[in-house]
């Protein structure tokens, strides 16, 4: 059986990791069709970009942040 918690556990310990440790940091902003903005912090990782921070603030003005 697969332990829900541990690979919870482990995902959220790499993505700590990524934040805490990288150097170079890129920056995006997006604006929806309805109005809204997305923010996003990435980290690279393996030539890939790995977003490590996301902001959204709706067209209503309510904020919400992910990391």
């Amino acid at each position: 059986m697969v332990d829900l918690e541990c690979i919870k556990a482990e995902t959220a310990a790499y993505f700590r990791a990524l934040d805490e440790t990288a150097v170079l940091r890129h920056h995006f902003r997006h604006a929806d069709d309805e109005g809204g903005l997305w923010y996003f912090e990435t980290v690279p990782e393996h030539g890939e970009l790995i977003v490590v921070k996301q902001a959204e603030l709706t067209s209503v003005g309510r904020l919400h942040r992910y990391c």
